[in-house]
């Protein structure tokens, strides 16, 4: 299914993240105490066990100092044809 959280698009923009986390030098654990999150939070979105809503995603991109344009603009997301 194109929308679930195990979707091809969905697992390249976490697999993103994650890269931009650990290009920042930050932990689960440092990010987490930014967002004032506990660890596994940062640890299950990773995983794909919980999915990201868009004003978290911002959040998250805010406190990796990094803003979605340039964000989007550097990931290789293929966006599905439908959801």
């Amino acid at each position: 299914m194109a929308g679930s959280v195990h979707s091809d698009a969905y697992r390249s923009l976490l697999r993103a993240l994650v890269a931009l986390r650990t290009e920042r030098g930050m932990s689960q654990a440092d990010l987490a105490a930014r967002l004032h999150k506990p660890p596994s939070f940062v640890g299950k979105y990773e995983l794909g066990e919980r999915r990201l809503d868009v004003i978290e995603l911002l959040v998250i991109l805010r406190e990796l100092d990094a803003d979605f344009g340039s964000f989007w603009e550097n990931t290789a997301i293929s966006l599905p044809d439908r959801l």
